[in-house]
């Protein structure tokens, strides 16, 4: 993904010409990143020749069909067992006693 960044802002700099692997190993370069010469020369004899809107165009089509959320757990669903609701009860008060230890006798903005 970073290859392909870096030839994208390879393009929108190189005004009219494409750009070449030196320009995207400059790019990676310049902002710490070891670049790995064989995945460069991919991206660029890949893109060459494209039209960088149009394969923009066309990957956010792809991702649009990505689902990006994980599954919600059901809601208002029971637990097995009837004693949950004291254990909720125990664990909110140790919780709240816990949060009181951390104040420490002063605030944020004291």
């Amino acid at each position: 993904m970073r290859y392909v960044a870096a030839y994208l802002l390879a393009a929108l700099g190189a005004k009219g010409k494409e750009p070449s692997a030196s320009d995207v190993e400059k790019i990676l370069s310049s902002v710490g990143i070891e670049v790995e010469a064989d995945k460069v020369k991919k991206v660029v004899s890949e893109l060459k020749g494209k039209d960088m809107e149009e394969l923009i165009e066309e990957g956010s089509k792809k991702l649009a069909s990505v689902p990006s959320g994980g599954a919600a757990p059901a809601a208002g669903a029971a637990p097995a067992g009837g004693d949950a609701p004291a254990e909720a009860k125990k664990e909110e008060k140790k919780e709240e006693s816990e949060e009181s230890d951390d104040d420490m006798g002063f605030g944020l903005f004291d």
